[in-house]
């Protein structure tokens, strides 16, 4: 276990100090759990009498949190968009300075920033729940063409 975790394995009584001008307020909180190590991965074990509901609750807000999380894709478009406008702003004079001040690959970063010349309805095929589109697909083989009907017709099998 990690440092952090030192006197955390099992389900102790934790105690806070809370600081206030009259004197301070102790409190003491007890949640019964253990931490287990699977693999590299921590889990939280609770006793068996928890709700049923609250591990179904658990496994609903987790679901949330997954799919909430933006793909690969949509943040890459995100920065190809937020890039275009930081040049056409006149914040940064080329690509090159806005892959230094991202700390990135001036390659990797030219082909993230032609995304920002991706046909809206392709981009639109892509945001789609089940779309089979990654951001592999736009950004391996030489790039994009800049004409949409050429990228449809190069993108057609993903969508």
């Amino acid at each position: 276990m990690g440092k952090k975790d030192l006197g955390k394995v099992i389900g102790t009584p934790v105690t806070f100090q809370i600081p206030s001008p009259a004197g301070g307020v102790q409190m003491e909180t007890y949640i019964p759990w253990t931490l287990v190590k699977r693999g590299v991965r921590r889990k939280v074990i609770t006793p068996f009498d928890t709700p049923i509901e609250f591990n179904d609750e658990a496994a609903r807000e987790r679901q949330q949190r997954e799919l909430e999380q933006p793909s690969p894709l949509l943040r890459a478009l995100g920065l190809a968009h937020h890039w275009q406008r930081l040049l056409d702003d006149g914040r940064f004079g080329s690509l090159t300075e806005i892959a230094a001040a991202e700390e990135m690959n001036l390659s990797q970063a030219s082909r993230i920033a032609k995304l920002a010349y991706l046909d809206p309805k392709i981009i639109h095929a892509s945001l789609r729940p089940g779309s089979k589109m990654a951001l592999e697909h736009f950004i391996r083989g030489g790039g994009l063409p800049t004409e949409w009907a050429a990228q449809r017709a190069r993108l057609g099998p993903y969508q």
